[in-house]
Formats: structure tokens, sequence, C-alpha cells
């Protein structure tokens, strides 16, 4: 397992918290199995495993996640090991609905990041966090990894990241996330220690963590007396659904956000439903009432 988690972060180049949930997957697999061999489990017993996981009340789209590692794993077995069969070829999670993604509202946004009162570093640090993951759309591992070199610039109002499979992409920063985020260079110095390359740091000067950039944005939430829990792919999800509100260009959308199928995209479209319809209302020679 060791071998094949190495192959998915050097070969693959798949991101840190990928491999992490990998590992995490393939521990359960190995837990479940026991004293088995993996070479002997068929399809009939990886059922009973994932109907184990389900009756736990882990989900249908967990557990997708779940055997589609599981698959992987298999597939490298058969090549570098010589494996046989894959006893989880063909092998469903249980159906989940779909649910749609939760953005918070235009009016929801602005009260969020409209916080004049933000003036010691911290503050400053968490306020151009937020601006810029709701101006550009990033995932919160491209926040995170991004570094205080050239892919940040202000100048010409744009950030360049990394995101899923060690792809990067050139997105726009929007002039509020621009004042931001020069408010934060400018104390920046105040909190990285010496030869820092991150660009957002914790309390220690090192690279901010992912679940203190979460902590942060909760409690920056309930500063700014937003009721709505917040996490923060939901300022990537509200960023997607507001640029598709006033454009309705689903691929510049698509690209922003680096996704590699524009069927991830599209999810954003239903969720704005109620406004179309009332397009729909206004327009249509057949619609309106007379």
């Amino acid at each position: 397992m060791r071998s094949y988690l190495e192959a998915l972060a050097h070969q693959r180049r798949l991101a840190r918290g990928t491999v992490t949930n990998y590992a995490r997957d393939l521990g359960v697999l190995l837990r479940l199995a026991g004293e088995a061999r993996l070479d002997a489990l068929d399809a009939a017993r990886v059922r009973r495993f994932v109907a184990q996981l389900h009756a736990m009340g882990i989900s249908g789209r967990s557990l997708a996640g779940t055997l589609s590692a599981w698959r992987g794993l298999y597939r490298w077995l058969a090549r570098h090991r010589g494996f046989g069969a894959n006893p989880c070829q063909g092998v469903r999670a249980p159906k989940a609905p779909k649910g749609l993604p939760k953005a918070i509202s235009v009016e929801g946004a602005q009260r969020l990041l409209d916080a004049p009162d933000a003036t010691s570093p911290a503050l400053l640090r968490d306020r151009a966090m937020f601006e810029l993951m709701y101006s550009s759309g990033l995932r919160l591992a491209e926040l995170v990894g991004l570094d205080a070199g050239g892919l940040l610039d202000l100048a010409q109002g744009e950030v360049t990241v990394t995101g899923k499979g060690s792809k990067t992409r050139t997105v726009p920063v929007g002039a509020k996330a621009r004042e931001a985020l020069a408010a934060w260079l400018a104390v920046r110095a105040v909190l990285a220690r010496p030869g820092e390359r991150a660009m957002f740091v914790g309390a220690r000067g090192a690279r901010i963590a992912p679940g203190t950039v979460r902590a942060r944005l909760a409690a920056w939430a309930l500063r700014q007396g937003v009721d709505t829990p917040l996490h923060p792919h939901m300022l990537r999800h509200s960023f997607a659904t507001h640029v598709l509100q006033s454009s309705q260009d689903l691929r510049a959308v698509q690209e922003m956000l680096g996704h590699a199928s524009i069927a991830s995209t599209q999810v954003y479209t239903h969720l704005d439903f109620q406004s179309l319809a009332k397009v729909y209302d206004a327009a249509h020679p057949r619609a309106r009432k007379k």
C-alpha cells in the first residue's frame, strides 16, 4: 500500500490531501479484510464491506469515493504485483441523493467581507484570505499552497494557482481582494518567520494549516453577524454561483474553477433556477400573463 501511495504522489502527482484520502480509504479496506490476504478477496466479500460501512452511517457518495480508491489499488496490484481479477470491479455504492452546493447570497457575501475594523495583522490576513477565495474561486488547498512570490500579480489583478492533478491556472483577482491582499502584504512580516515562502502564515509564522483557515472563517462569520454556518468551500461555491448569475458564461466559470469537465460546473446552473424563471416569465411571449 505504501508503494502505491508513493506512486500516486510522485508519478501521478496527486495533491497531498488527495493522497491522504486514499491512504484513509485503503486503511479501511485493510481493517475490514483483517487477516485475509488482499488477493483472496472476491466481489461478494467487498459488497459485504460496503454494506457494513453503509450500516455505520457512511453516505453513498463517500462510499463511492472509497470504492474508487480500492479499485485503483487493485489495478496497480494487477500491473505491479501480478494480482488477477479486481474484486471491486462492478461493485456499486448505494445511491445517494444529489445535493446542490451551498452558496451564500450576494448580500451575505458583502456582509461577511465588509469589515472596516480589520486592523490587526491576523485580521488583515483573514480578510485577505476570504476576499481572495470569494474573488477568484480558489480551493482551500490552493489558497494554503500559495507562495508569496510572483504567482500573485496585484498590478495585473491575477493569481496563478496549482489545483487538482498538479494543473495550474491563472484567474482574475478583483479590486476588493487586491486591496485586502495589499494591506496584508504590508504587515505579513510581522507574523511570518524569516525565509517563509507561504503567502498566508499562522500564529507560529509558518504556512497556515487548512484547519486554521476553517476555524478562522467560522469565527470571522460569527464576528460579522452571519448566521449561516460557513466553510471555505462555500466561498468557492458562492463565487461560481454569483459569476454565473451575472454572466451566464458556463465555459468561463469552468475555466476559472479549474474543472476538467463542464459537468462539474453545470451544477451551479441549478442554483439560479428562480432567477432564470423570472427572466423566462418576463421574456417569453407565451409565458406572460394577459
